[in-house]
């Protein structure tokens, strides 16, 4: 009989293949594309219309966790980031999966902005289904709204609004750029955006185009999931340094285009705008990442999921709970801060 590890292995060969990551934690690029926006009356038009043809309701005036409705300008919100398992080649729309998910915490008061990554196959129960199945499987029985629905669940704050977002906008955006600098930990072999090709990655310090910085992104053949959410961490900063310098402002209609046919979101232009206010900060944009602690676990049928350690993933809801100022559910450890990573693109 094979051991867990083992089947793991396979498994991991099985579905790499069709695995596709997205790189989803494009605030830093929202913001800085609009506020590139205000530089003139077409690219101001532009976004309008961009953000304005993206919008698409979740089905709910408010979460079921909040009093009452919420606004950037005004209040702590949170906005969960959407990667969907979807191409030209494999059309699922709304039967896709979610192949990552990052759920953003927004303080007014202090400007900040924590991060959470959330493994994919993390076992979790889905209301919608009423019962408990990799998160990832959210999406293909409800959509945007039971995956928001799920998070909620799992983590006990409220998701005030959501970005969802195909890889293609991962490509398109560092191709808008001309590229990203990017120090590849090892050498990479991935299938690129068609699904059909590879992209090869040397490592070392050097230029990714669209699909070789998609390919770093990722991998996970040397690591694990962990690790290449602290690498996607370290590739967000790299796009929001090239987005937000002076040689990339022409780069804004190009950006505009690449994240609006890309993205479906219920932020209205008017609440996107607010935004900006926590890129203006002396700081620059002020976030923190944060990780799902867990370990790898088998289903009595043998299939794979990440099983988040309970003790950390009470941490992890207490640290949002605060950071959105709302009154926790359970008393949590805050000491758990060593491994998380505080960054700023100033």
């Amino acid at each position: 009989m094979s051991s867990p590890n083992q089947r793991m292995g396979r498994r991991r060969k099985k579905t790499q293949k069709r695995r596709i990551l997205f790189f989803t934690l494009f605030l830093p690029l929202l913001l800085v594309v609009f506020t590139g926006a205000g530089y003139g009356a077409f690219l101001y038009k532009k976004a309008e219309t961009i953000v304005s043809d993206s919008y698409m309701t979740d089905g709910r005036e408010k979460s079921a966790l909040r009093d009452a409705d919420v606004h950037p300008l005004e209040d702590n919100i949170s906005i969960l980031f959407m990667g969907i398992d979807d191409n030209n080649k494999r059309k699922y729309g709304d039967n896709s999966r979610t192949d990552a998910l990052v759920l953003a915490t927004l303080n007014v008061k202090d400007k900040t902005i924590k991060m959470l990554s959330i493994p994919r196959d993390t076992y979790a129960y889905i209301p919608e289904e009423d019962d408990y199945n990799k998160i990832n499987h959210a999406h293909v029985v409800g959509g945007p709204t039971a995956t928001i629905e799920t998070v909620e669940e799992l983590l006990d704050v409220p998701v005030d609004y959501y970005v969802r977002l195909n890889f293609y906008a991962f490509v398109d955006v560092v191709n808008a750029l001309d590229g990203i600098k990017f120090n590849v930990p090892y050498d990479i072999r991935e299938k690129d955006s068609s699904d059909v090709h590879y992209t090869y990655v040397k490592e070392g310090l050097q230029t990714l185009n669209g699909e070789e910085a998609l390919a770093v992104a990722r991998t996970r053949h040397a690591d694990s999931d962990i690790e290449r959410g602290k690498r996607q961490q370290q590739i967000l900063q790299a796009i929001a340094k090239k987005a937000t310098s002076f040689n990339s402002i022409t780069k804004y209609d190009e950006l505009l285009e690449a994240v609006g046919s890309n993205m479906r979101t219920n932020l209205t232009f008017s609440e996107m705008k607010s935004l900006i206010t926590y890129a203006e900060t002396d700081k620059g944009l002020n976030y923190e990442s944060l990780a799902l602690k867990g370990t790898d676990d088998f289903l009595p049928s043998g299939a794979y999921i990440y099983r988040p350690d309970e003790t950390e993933l009470e941490v992890i809801k207490g640290k949002l709970q605060r950071h959105l100022d709302i009154e926790p559910s359970d008393d949590s450890d805050e000491d758990s801060e060593s491994e998380d990573e505080s960054y700023s693109t100033e």
